[in-house]
């Protein structure tokens, strides 16, 4: 069966931890278990003081078919950071909110550039998403709509150029579907409410609870922001939209993305996020699962 295990950012040394608490052995240059597949759910670069050692770590596993692994915001910021055009020239403009938290990551590669480039191509070929056995993994969001969407135009096994260009180009509905399901859904506030974090940063969106229909709810409720506190206000009718909640009877998911440093990973009998916020001195965490139909906290692991 399959170990589900969160964001890891770059901390190899924790996650070959976690791996042998789990009984995965290290042969032959990759960690394996004799009855077990570890899943990453992304976001395995940056911010950590390890990162090479961990993409070559998770790398290994997935080419010796000891582990599955998704592409997470952060593979995918960097994928479309080196984005070139068909002349050779990038493709984008090196906007700051993807080269700042891919510092570390670039100065880590730059004694090696060719397996740097190499390791980007094979994260194009790593999926956005999993349905394995009943169980569904996605970086932070599932909505049936936009899974459908990619499935229609990722059809050749990896992340094509052509496709990676339309959407970073545009707000079209294909790009919407790509970026909430590595980004979730952020909710934007009203023109006359502004929220600050402790660093003292305002912010006119917040991370939502994508697993529910936001009507009748407040802003509070509505949270899923590990930066700052939402007020409990109303949201206001013109700006609350209406959305398909997760179905209870859906198959379990299990994603990653949101940093909860405190509270339970397991959000409903069938919801459960692994990111544990180890980029933040939390843990890295894992979910064992076996088949059950419903989520069991024992399964956590940390």
């Amino acid at each position: 069966m399959y170990d589900i295990i969160g964001d890891v950012h770059g901390q190899a040394g924790i996650l070959k931890d976690l791996l042998k608490s789990m009984g995965y052995e290290k042969q032959d240059g990759f960690f394996s278990h004799q009855t077990r597949k570890a899943v990453f759910v992304g976001d395995f670069i940056n911010r950590g003081p390890r990162i090479r050692d961990t993409v070559n770590l998770v790398r290994n596993m997935v080419d010796a078919g000891s582990a599955l692994a998704i592409l997470g915001n952060h593979e995918l910021n960097a994928i479309l950071f080196d984005l070139k055009d068909k002349s050779g020239k990038l493709f984008n403009k090196r906007l700051s909110k993807y080269r700042l938290p891919l510092n570390q990551t670039l100065e880590e590669f730059a004694p090696f550039p060719e397996e740097y480039r190499d390791h980007l191509k094979w994260m194009r070929t790593l999926p956005m998403f999993l349905e394995l056995d009943g169980i569904r993994i996605v970086h932070a969001c599932w909505r049936d709509e936009n899974i459908a969407l990619l499935k229609e135009h990722i059809t050749e096994g990896r992340l094509k150029k052509s496709f990676l260009r339309k959407v970073s180009k545009n707000s079209s509905e294909l790009s919407v579907a790509f970026w909430q399901t590595c980004k979730g859904i952020d909710f934007q506030l009203p023109k006359d409410l502004l929220v600050f974090d402790n660093k003292g940063q305002a912010h006119r969106s917040f991370r939502s609870k994508w697993w529910l229909n936001p009507q009748g709810m407040n802003f509070q409720e509505l949270s899923f922001e590990s930066r700052f506190d939402l007020p409990p206000y109303t949201i206001p009718p013109e700006v609350n939209g209406e959305r398909k909640p997760y179905g209870v009877d859906d198959p379990i998911v299990f994603f990653g993305h949101y940093c909860l440093k405190n509270g339970d990973n397991i959000l409903a009998p069938n919801i459960c996020c692994l990111d544990s916020c180890i980029s933040r001195d939390g843990k890295l965490t894992a979910y064992r699962w076996s088949g059950e139909k419903k989520l069991k906290f024992e399964n956590i692991v940390k």
